[in-house]
């Protein structure tokens, strides 16, 4: 197939869907930084998509098959020696070392590395061709390898991002045949676990304290119970407020203007659109994210291949949980955690893997009708 060819059988509308996003995001990200130290940002934005619109496009005219492969171990690991690398080189910025410096780019390993345990993941589960996972033989080495990365990123600290991994392992999980016991013995585990930190947080509050870390049980008070700590709750209380007064239509964005919103153009980026839009605005945000993910749904259904429909369908899980678990913090949903929103916050690493992820998926769909690869 030439590459004019693969030009033409790219998925016009997943393009302009991403497009519009990019779009929405830069003019929140130029709501959230004029008149501040940051203004300008929204530039940076689009020279930022510009220039990664070049690897997107390098991925959609490249075979998938090339990376859910063997070449998907390399990735791999390369990906985990890039958070290994974090924890001597990486910087510290707001108690967090999440990034490493390369010249004058904050690269986050977390972002990439989501991508390359999807990749290996999507290589593990097509070996069984469709057949039920096995315990030992299927399960035991995926959860490994969604384990490292995990436990790596929640040392950091990064909760959110751990939490992603989550997402996408039980979509992947349950796309690949995972028996039904095993997904109900999974689910009994996490509501013991949830049950448990509930029981210790009403009965035992001072042992879950010495369990759990600060930050975390922080935000976990500020949740269930906000009124506890009228400073800790600041935040959610003022990013439900402010996508309140922004009714139907938007407001003159008093929150944000006044400095009620915190990191307003990255992970708080909602809530610019919320108080700034109003319930409109975020409409239409909603509206095109399922626009979104119905167009990889229908490139799932499209694939007469097991490992792009795994591919796939990780990277649906990845962009749903960001999705809810971003604006679920915002309206109280949700424990606050530090997570952006796909394709609508400002931030580098987080575009760059956004966009792979779309070149991924429109690769997919390019070279679904080619069965094998030698």
């Amino acid at each position: 197939m030439s590459v004019m060819q693969k030009i033409r059988n790219l998925d016009s509308i997943t393009i302009i869907v991403m497009v519009c996003l990019v779009t929405i995001g830069t003019i929140a990200v130029y709501g959230a930084t004029t008149q501040t130290n940051l203004e300008g940002l929204q530039m940076s934005n689009v020279a930022i998509f510009a220039a990664f619109c070049v690897p997107m496009l390098a991925m959609a005219l490249l075979d998938y098959k090339l990376l859910v492969g063997k070449l998907s171990y390399i990735f791999y690991g390369f990906g985990i020696g890039m958070l290994v690398l974090v924890k001597f080189l990486g910087e510290n910025i707001n108690g967090a070392v999440r990034w490493l410096s390369i010249g004058h780019f904050q690269l986050q390993p977390s972002e990439p590395a989501k991508i390359f345990t999807i990749l290996l993941i999507a290589h593990l589960l097509s070996k069984r061709e469709g057949e039920k996972l096995r315990l030992i033989q299927d399960l035991l080495p995926i959860g490994i390898v969604f384990a490292i990365p995990t436990i790596l990123i929640m040392q950091q600290p990064d909760l959110g991002t751990s939490l992603v991994f989550v997402g996408v392992l039980l979509s992947m999980l349950w796309m690949g045949n995972i028996r039904a016991s095993y997904m109900i013995l999974f689910l009994s585990l996490v509501a013991i676990v949830v049950g448990t930190i509930l029981s210790l947080y009403y009965a035992n509050f001072e042992l879950l304290s010495k369990i759990v870390e600060p930050h975390q049980m922080s935000r976990i008070q500020t949740f269930l119970d906000p009124t506890s700590d009228p400073d800790k709750s600041w935040h959610v209380k003022n990013a439900m407020n402010a996508i309140g007064s922004g009714g139907l239509s938007g407001s003159d964005g008093a929150y944000l203007r006044k400095g009620f919103i915190p990191y307003a153009y990255s992970d708080s980026i909602y809530v610019v659109i919320g108080e700034e839009y109003g319930f409109v605005g975020s409409a239409v945000l909603l509206l095109l994210y399922f626009l979104l993910i119905y167009r990889l749904v229908h490139i799932v259904m499209e694939s007469r291949d097991l490992a792009g429909s795994y591919l796939v369908i990780g990277l649906i899980g990845m962009f749903v949980f960001q999705i809810f678990v971003n604006i679920g913090m915002h309206i109280g949903l949700v424990p606050l955690t530090g997570i952006s929103l796909p394709f609508i916050s400002y931030g580098g690493s987080s575009l760059l893997s956004n966009m792979i992820a779309i070149g991924l998926t429109l690769s997919v769909k390019v070279h679904r009708n080619v069965i094998d690869l030698a």
